[in-house]
């Protein structure tokens, strides 16, 4: 039987733990900017990657193992997204991606979940979301990664219900070294690379799959799966 009493003092004390992190590291970065006068947080350190990653919303992203039918510059929530229609190479199956790329310096990850849903429901007129549950899985180096490392990428899967069709959806911030759902998770990472002079650029990625109408999202796990590793992979190799 799960304790629950167990579980809320065990989430409370990882809750505490990042925030003493986090605590830790705006301290470390503050002080040197005190005595210099060099706010970090008024003169962010340069994204060393980021005419490539604003690419995206030109080009989108070419897939491995998927043929872009229309890839379009997409206005979701304030900011300009890459929206792309896929097929999947020897089978019927579509898909549509949604990427928005790090924009500047100062950019951070912040409303894109809520943006996408906001951008569903004025497109179809209704975005219902069930089933929802936290997906895993993970990406192997290809390309320029010289590590043998695999990379862990945690994302949001659940089901988006329209009135003409039903989606499969999973939804992360890409990074270089895999991915996560959750703004907070980059920017302590990125608190972590300003400490070593350095920067953690990011994407964030939405995947849509057609999929029975109301039906079982688990059903099209297997397909979200291997697409979201195609796409982080890319990522990874390419523009990240």
């Amino acid at each position: 039987m799960i304790s629950f009493s167990k579980f809320f003092k065990e989430n409370q004390f990882n809750q505490v733990a990042a925030l003493l992190l986090l605590l830790l590291l705006l301290a470390i970065g503050g002080v040197p900017g005190y005595l210099t006068g060099h706010w970090q947080w008024k003169q962010p350190l340069p994204v060393t990657n980021l005419h490539e990653l604003k690419q995206i919303r030109n080009a989108g992203l070419a897939l491995p193992g998927w043929q872009t039918i229309e890839q379009a510059e997409q206005e979701i929530g304030e900011h300009k997204w890459s929206l792309q229609v896929l097929k999947k190479e020897g089978s019927q199956s579509q898909a549509i991606l949604l990427l928005l790329p790090q924009n500047g310096p100062m950019d951070q990850p912040e409303v894109e979940w809520t943006d996408v849903n906001g951008w569903g429901r004025s497109r179809w007129g209704k975005w219902d979301i069930a089933q929802s549950r936290s997906a895993v899985f993970t990406v192997k180096p290809s390309g320029k990664l010289a590590s043998n490392v695999e990379s862990k990428v945690e994302a949001r899967f659940f089901r988006a219900a329209t009135p003409q069709q039903t989606f499969a959806v999973l939804q992360w911030y890409a990074m270089p070294d895999g991915g996560n759902p959750s703004p907070f998770h980059w920017f302590l990472a990125d608190q972590l690379a300003q400490w070593r002079k350095q920067r953690i650029p990011w994407v964030s990625v939405s995947i849509l799959i057609p999929m029975e109408p109301l039906g079982q999202v688990e059903t099209s796990w297997s397909l979200a799966k291997s697409m979201g590793k195609t796409v982080q992979s890319t990522l990874m190799a390419g523009p990240l």
